[in-house]
């Protein structure tokens, strides 16, 4: 299905169903940047790698500017950002550790 720009929206249900759309499409993303996170821990040497708090701060940075770029809120992005990496953190940090399992 085709979107619909917002100004050729008619009706409440239209809108709705576009918002029901583009959200299916950010979770869609967001699971496709799980697989990524997972096959990531591949490449990691021990836990500290996987949280890797310099590469995390730098992340935020540049999705505040990407946010700042569409006008949504900066503060907003961060605290999304926060909240969904320090899940894969955890993700990751369980697949590292079930893969330097199975090697000792």
């Amino acid at each position: 299905m085709d979107a619909k720009p917002p100004r050729e929206c008619r009706t409440l249900a239209e809108i709705r169903q576009e918002i029901d759309r583009i959200d299916r499409g950010i979770i869609r993303a967001i699971g496709e940047r799980k697989q990524y996170v997972m096959a990531a821990a591949a490449f990691k040497k021990n836990p500290a790698e996987v949280a890797a708090p310099e590469r995390f701060a730098a992340m935020l940075a540049v999705r505040r500017q990407w946010a700042e770029e569409v006008g949504i809120s900066p503060d907003v992005v961060e605290r999304l950002y926060r909240d969904l990496v320090g899940y894969f953190i955890a993700e990751e940090q369980g697949r590292w550790a079930e893969t330097a399992g199975q090697e000792g």
